[in-house]
């Protein structure tokens, strides 16, 4: 192994599951002690998110990405940028999924360990803001139509985005410093976090705090705001179709946010008294540490499920992705059938070239055959 980093782990009952913001480090050594049968269910697990994600997302990214621009919504770039991030990560699952099946056993080295950890944070870290912008984006659109030309115009979301890659890369950075490869009493090591550094700890709470407890409270405040203007406003006959359109890209926002809150909640709360108890010095008891070790290898699963939810979403709820989808999909199978009809028609044209050109042949000797 290329690094090693001895003591950090004295108490034989510290099931300190990587005190970090990715839960792919969330199995200890202990961990296969906790969960019988883990390194053959959760590695297949990884492996169905792995195929899953990736032609999920990669089939988001092909569809919105070959919509006409005038026909996409602002909304539809934040989709496309979740999709980028979600297929980014899945990339990382075989590794985690290979670790697992060998005991939590990191056979890659100390450069993808912590390659593979940073981008998973910055994966978790830009899918809250980039849910959070969206959230934004609805209630500038439902509640603050009038007022929002600028903050909704296409420039000022492209903007947005920049930003919100940049904030999640910068907070990302701690899982490159602090990450290292614990070897451990059978001499294979273990991809995780060094807990001694009590730095590394606070900013483990200040990044909850920031990108997921913060970024909650404004989709709240958002969606309340939304449903008191859609429960105090008429509608008319003249803006039922807009209103409908506002509802419906509501719903699926609503939902996509839904998703998520479910898959890393509970990863969170076990994170966060996971981190608090071991910065207060507090004494667990055995069963404690084990309950808290096992709702944190299943809630890392959980929380891995949400890189594939979405593009299933999409496409259940949003009648214009799925519109989108079967265009694209007519326009292949009709260009296949194009070529086929164009390779049919050559075939044709050359086999009668070639017969045309045979009875030629056979005419020309004939006459020659005739003056001779």
């Amino acid at each position: 192994m290329d690094t090693t980093t001895e003591g950090l782990y004295d108490d034989e009952y510290d099931f300190s599951f990587n005190v970090t913001d990715d839960p792919a480090s969330s199995e200890n050594f202990k961990e296969n002690q906790l969960l019988s049968m883990s390194h053959i269910y959760i590695p297949m697990m990884y492996f169905i998110i792995f195929f899953a994600g990736f032609s999920g997302n990669l089939f988001v990214l092909i569809v919105i990405g070959n919509r006409h621009k005038k026909n996409r919504r602002l909304v539809d770039t934040f989709v496309l940028n979740l999709a980028l991030a979600d297929l980014v990560f899945v990339l990382t699952l075989p590794m985690w999924a290979v670790s697992a099946g060998q005991h939590d056993h990191w056979p890659f080295g100390i450069g993808m360990c912590k390659i593979s950890s940073y981008i998973i944070t910055v994966n978790r870290f830009s899918n809250i803001f980039f849910l959070t912008c969206m959230s934004v984006d609805r209630y500038l659109a439902v509640v603050r139509l009038m007022d929002s030309n600028f903050l909704r115009s296409s420039r000022c979301v492209h903007i947005t985005c920049v930003v919100v890659w940049v904030a999640s890369l910068l907070l990302g950075t701690p899982s490159l410093v602090y990450r290292v490869v614990i070897i451990k009493s059978d001499d294979s090591g273990s991809c995780t976090d060094n807990l001694e550094s009590l730095f590394f700890r606070a900013m483990i709470l200040l990044t909850v705090c920031l990108t997921f407890m913060l970024p909650m409270l404004i989709i709240t405040l958002c969606y309340g705001s939304i449903l008191m203007k859609l429960r105090s406003h008429s509608v008319t006959a003249g803006n039922s179709r807009a209103e409908a359109r506002r509802r419906h890209s509501l719903k699926i926002v609503f939902t996509i946010i839904t998703a998520f809150l479910v898959s890393w909640l509970p990863y969170n709360v076990l994170k966060s008294i996971q981190v608090i108890s071991k910065m207060s010095n507090a004494e667990l008891d055995q069963d404690t540490h084990i309950y808290l070790a096992r709702g944190l290898v299943i809630s890392s699963c959980l929380a891995f499920v949400n890189s594939c939810a979405n593009p299933a979403i999409y496409l259940f709820l949003d009648k214009h992705f799925r519109r989108s989808a079967a265009a694209l999909c007519m326009n292949c199978l009709s260009y296949g059938e194009a070529q086929n009809s164009y390779i049919s028609s050559n075939s044709i044209s050359n086999s009668t070239m070639e017969n045309l050109g045979s009875t030629a042949s056979r005419g020309r000797l004939f006459s020659l055959t005739q003056k001779n």
